[in-house]
């Protein structure tokens, strides 16, 4: 059995349960700074300390992502979540000054690093990124279904309440409200029905459409696409198990094989001796 290279033990140590929950307890501290450092009292009280803090733990994470390009080469930006955390962290370094002061608010983007240090969180935007194609082909169906009610509420309603429906972008976001159910009845529907008394049956297939068949898709696509991914993860779980169970038995009979080829050869010695 060889000797572990300084590089591996780095990465084994980089990579071991003990460091990744210091460096989630480290981004947890991280982001509860970044959120006092919008506080004007606060940063009047003990602003000086925290940016000292901030600047220490962004000098950990720098270090970790060297630790880690040390210890495993190009091989480090094979993984996403190492991209991810590599750029994170180097926007962070951008200096926040002059042009650039605006990349000062992108510094809470350390925050995310959550996402790629637990894998329940990973485990759902993974889930989220596979499930992208058939989002795709929903969201492209519920715009067709925006753009036809838009026209038909321009249409129908627009001579009467120009400013929710005198355009086709003005009825897209009315329309958007509606469906997300923020004061659609006595917001927009029922004084639309004061001048069009017909107009609930419009706003009810559009709800029905929109609303509870469509926006439904969507979780019914994440949903299924997350019971997928668990399935797979089981079946190779399973596949490894019954591999290294293949591998034991093969030893196994190995080991029984040699064992009774010695006890042959010990029986034909003795009777050779006798």
């Amino acid at each position: 059995m060889s000797t572990p290279s300084r590089r591996e033990r780095v990465g084994f140590w980089i990579e071991s349960r003990a460091v990744q929950r210091f460096i989630i307890a480290l981004i947890v501290i991280n982001a509860v700074i970044l959120g006092l450092e919008t506080d004007a009292k606060v940063m009047a009280a003990i602003g000086q300390p925290l940016t000292l803090a901030d600047q220490i733990i962004l000098s950990v994470f720098v270090v970790e992502i060297a630790l880690k390009l040390y210890a495993f080469g190009w091989r480090f930006f094979k993984n996403p979540w190492n991209v991810f955390d590599f750029i994170v962290v180097a926007i962070a370094l951008i200096p926040a000054s002059g042009p650039l002061a605006v990349l000062r608010a992108l510094r809470v983007l350390r925050v995310l690093r959550l996402l790629s240090m637990m894998p329940q969180l990973r485990f759902v935007v993974e889930a989220l990124l596979k499930a992208i194609p058939g989002i795709s082909a929903i969201g492209l169906l519920m715009a067709l279904i925006f753009y036809v009610f838009a026209v038909m509420a321009t249409g129908l309603f627009g001579g009467s309440f120009e400013e929710w429906f005198g355009s086709i972008g003005a009825s897209m976001y009315t329309l958007f409200q509606v469906m997300t159910l923020e004061s659609w009845s006595m917001g927009i529907v029922r004084p639309v029905m004061e001048v069009y008394p017909y107009a609930w049956a419009f706003f009810l297939i559009f709800i029905l459409l929109s609303t509870f068949t469509m926006l439904n898709l969507f979780i019914g696509i994440i949903v299924d696409t997350m019971q997928t991914m668990h399935e797979r993860d089981h079946t190779e779980q399973r596949d490894h198990i019954e591999e290294a169970v293949h591998e034991d038995t093969g030893k196994i009979e190995a080991e029984l094989q040699a064992m009774r080829r010695e006890m042959a050869e010990l029986k034909s010695l003795l009777k050779a001796g006798r």
